[in-house]
């Protein structure tokens, strides 16, 4: 059955993820694509001798509207970069998360019935209850199977054996969640030391210019000295409420594996077996 499903989850996550840069480099695109309707549908240039008479634009002051996600990322200096590898970083593996944390693959609802019911009703011995878990491959399945094989066992040695088995499951589920919130703590980082250099660069081109009655230039430079504690800052927000939003989700997952756990001891351990065996007896004496 591995073999069958594998390629499938697999399939589908490539088609995922391909959507998914679609509509990533769609966004990145899509500052050009605004200025260049705006350059269409704008009016004829003004005739040569108005251009001279019209004062000229401030050196380094450009309006927002008219330029695109590129010019910034390029005027940000060579620290977007790795602010850049951080937002592919943040948006790979808070997809990966969101296919890997889906429901039916941490807790498979109609597994986990049919499979206390089946025990129950005592329709499931050992080696049956067994086969049942590892035909599915869910994680509950996994923590039952632990379980299964402590089968009449006493109840402290089953519910160690889910305990463990369920730790190992909720490291299994928190994995990347590090990279996650480690961007969100490098990226402004990253963008707060790019900003720092870009001010030093800044202010070391005014002096050298002669030019501290032109705040203008000063202006400018500290606007793109700025840019990427703003990009920083852009990849750090969604990465931190992703990382938290991510760590309730497998604590609430968790809870509730150890709430079913606790029904299985309660069905296969030793005292409740020597339980069940003896209720025939009883009603056998009082007839």
């Amino acid at each position: 059955m591995i073999s069958q499903n594998t390629p499938i989850h697999w399939h589908w996550n490539r088609h995922a993820v391909g959507w998914f840069f679609a509509i990533l480099i769609l966004l990145s695109c899509w500052p050009l694509m605004a200025q260049a309707q705006e350059t269409a549908d704008s009016p004829p240039a003004a005739p040569v001798a108005s251009e001279a008479a019209a004062p000229a634009a401030p050196q380094g002051v450009v309006a927002a509207t008219q330029r695109s996600l590129i010019s910034f990322f390029k005027d940000g200096g060579p620290l977007m970069f790795p602010i850049l590898g951080c937002s592919i970083i943040m948006v790979l593996f808070t997809f990966e998360r969101m296919i890997s944390l889906r429901r039916r693959k941490i807790i498979h609802k109609p597994f986990v019935k049919q499979f206390l019911h089946q025990i129950r009703e005592g329709k499931f011995d050992r080696d049956d209850a067994l086969e049942f878990c590892e035909k599915n491959h869910s994680v509950i399945a996994g923590v039952f199977a632990a379980a299964v094989r402590k089968w009449g066992r006493p109840a402290v040695e089953v519910e160690q054996a889910i305990l463990d088995a369920g730790e190992r499951a909720a490291n299994a589920m928190r994995r990347n969640l590090r990279l996650l919130n480690g961007v969100a703590t490098i990226s402004p980082l990253l963008g707060l030391l790019g900003t720092v250099f870009g001010m030093i660069a800044s202010f070391n081109e005014i002096a050298h210019a002669d030019a501290m009655g032109r705040p203008e230039q000063l202006a400018g430079g500290i606007g793109v000295a700025l840019l990427t504690t703003a990009f920083g800052l852009t990849v750090a927000i969604p990465a931190l409420i992703s990382y938290m939003y991510f760590l309730s989700r497998v604590d609430r997952l968790v809870m509730e594996i150890d709430a079913l756990g606790q029904e299985v001891i309660s069905e296969i351990s030793a005292e409740e077996l020597a339980d069940k065996s003896d209720r025939p007896r009883g009603r056998k004496k009082a007839a």
